[in-house]
């Protein structure tokens, strides 16, 4: 199915675009799953689109919320925080350097490690990245009531307690549907 680029301004896309996909017959014993995959793919391109006006890309505003909100941190420190691999972390803190939006320095209790701190320059960016997080919230929650908006989280939630508990404890039995 030929998909056109959504606009994160309004939403919308050629007067051909469709809302949902079909689930394949292969994923038919997985509809939430698949359905998980498409909103994810279409919450990362939206996230995409509205992160490059502000000079950054999915997944490098979340390090830096990290970092205004807990000061500077070591790499391996936000790695965890934010369930990353050493590899992309490594790469988003360069790129993040490479923009000026963080610094490295030596950290006191440990001079083998450095610690990421955000720049002024970076602090400047806050309002923006919150400003894109508003709009991206818009965007996912258009016509759902508040009411709507609670059940969909916890249900979000829900979702990620059970993958966080199959990933802690892989004998634990899934029974399916």
């Amino acid at each position: 199915m030929t998909q056109s680029t959504p606009d994160p301004d309004t939403g919308h896309a050629g007067a051909a675009q469709k809302a949902t996909v079909p689930v394949p017959a292969a994923a038919g014993g997985g509809p939430i799953s698949h359905a998980i995959f498409r909103l994810a793919r279409l919450h990362r391109m939206f996230a995409g689109q509205l992160l490059r006006r502000i000079g950054l890309h999915p997944g490098q505003e979340l390090v830096m919320m990290h970092l205004w909100e807990l000061g500077p941190q070591r790499q391996a420190a936000l790695v965890r925080l934010l369930d990353s691999d050493a590899a992309t972390m490594t790469r988003t803190v360069r790129r993040l350097e490479q923009a000026g939006f963080v610094r490295r320095r030596p950290d006191p209790t440990d001079k083998r490690a450095s610690l990421i701190e955000p720049t002024a320059a970076s602090h400047a960016l806050r309002s923006e990245v919150e400003r894109v997080w508003s709009r991206l919230e818009a965007l996912s929650t258009t016509g759902l009531s508040d009411e709507e908006c609670t059940a969909a989280l916890r249900t979000l939630e829900r979702l990620e307690e059970n993958l966080v508990q199959a990933a802690t404890d892989p004998t634990a039995t899934v029974t399916e549907r």
